[in-house]
């Protein structure tokens, strides 16, 4: 009885060997505290599931050393740096868009191991059903971070002042207007003594978040200038500063990444969502697809480009024909189409190096009469 047992052990763990050396695919849950995760090998069959500890120890423990396998996760926010590690050990990775993953997204019956099996079995098809992205490299990510932690500031700067103008209404008294980044105590000077105590703490905070955003801008500046030199071609556009330059160059990384440069448009979610079926081809809203943070700054750059301070070149002209059209909407249709020929234009002027001409289309036609 005892050899018949100890045959069979061996019989089955042959069998799980040889499953084993086939090529794997593996879908990765990822979690703060674990991740789930489900092998599956070439005919798609699970091999095994389980868990590991999202931290690099833990990946060393379950992947380091696994023959070289696909994976696939999810993006999110540990997904960067747990990507570059498995890289590291060998593994190719793909990284999921789920937004576009119906199969993840809208599943009736989701869980962590579900999700998991279900990448699996869809790296193993074709990653390409994953729509996946590319994440942006360590140095680019820390040097984003400064960028990220300024945004912070300046949402926390504007929520302070915002409470101090609704905490001063309410006593039938207003605090004077003036730029977020002039906001001092001074302003409480002419409160009264009731609310006064209350309100100057917070305006010194104000100023103080002021300052921190000052010295982040400082950091930006120097960043571009040392780092990132390429920003300076970006900056030939007027409305294009060091931040909207350096954030443009730090989120798309590698200008290569697009096949055209109007694809850069539709990479920051600026271009119209699509859904024709038939005759009926509806107008729809953007996609407001990839990066929040520079799909805001190019909208801001595009503000400034058709307001009142704004340069005459192509891009403007073009801008203030489409806001013509009539109605606040159509000036809100108009920022967004700007901002999106903006992010076309950066990418042009960042991949040939060109010298911006602001009025080249207009030189042209002036010039076909002549001709």
């Amino acid at each position: 009885m005892k050899k018949n047992s100890t045959g069979k052990q061996s019989q089955g763990g042959g069998k799980r060997k040889r499953k084993l050396s086939g090529k794997l695919t593996v879908g990765l849950d990822l979690g703060d505290g674990s991740s789930r995760y489900s092998v599956v090998d070439e005919e798609g069959e699970k091999v095994s599931e389980g868990s590991v500890v999202t931290t690099r120890k833990g990946l060393n423990q379950v992947f380091g050393a696994m023959a070289r396998c696909r994976i696939a996760m999810e993006v999110g926010a540990h997904s960067p740096w747990v990507s570059r590690h498995l890289k590291a050990l060998g593994h190719e990775v793909i990284v999921a868009n789920a937004r576009k993953v119906r199969l993840i997204t809208q599943s009736s019956r989701k869980s962590d191991q579900l999700d998991a099996r279900t990448l699996a079995r869809l790296a193993r098809v074709d990653p390409n059903l994953l729509s996946p992205i590319q994440h942006r490299g360590e140095q680019a990510q820390a040097d984003l971070l400064v960028i990220r932690a300024r945004a912070a500031l300046v949402e926390a700067r504007t929520m302070l002042i915002n409470a101090g103008r609704g905490m001063s209404k309410s006593f039938g008294e207003e605090l004077a207007h003036c730029d977020a980044a002039q906001v001092s105590e001074d302003l409480g000077a002419d409160l009264s003594e009731a609310i006064r105590p209350a309100l100057l703490p917070l305006l010194e905070q104000v100023r103080g978040l002021t300052e921190q955003i000052q010295a982040y801008d400082g950091e930006i500046q120097r960043l571009g200038r040392e780092r990132y030199a390429e920003t300076e071609w970006l900056q030939q556009v007027q409305g294009v500063g060091p931040l909207i330059a350096l954030t443009y160059v730090l989120t798309v990384e590698d200008p290569r990444r697009f096949r055209r440069s109007r694809d850069a448009g539709c990479y920051v979610g600026l271009q119209p969502r699509r859904r024709q079926s038939g005759q009926q081809d509806p107008a729809l809203r953007i996609s407001k697809e990839g990066d929040r943070y520079l799909r805001k700054l190019l909208v801001q750059g595009a503000h400034y480009i058709l307001g009142p301070f704004g340069p005459d070149t192509d891009l403007r002209r073009w801008g203030c024909k489409l806001a013509a059209r009539g109605g606040s909407s159509a000036r809100k249709r108009a920022r967004v189409a700007v901002a999106r020929k903006l992010a076309v234009l950066l990418h042009h002027l960042w991949v040939n190096r060109e010298v911006y001409e602001p009025l080249r289309m207009a030189q042209r036609q002036a010039a076909q009469p002549a001709a």
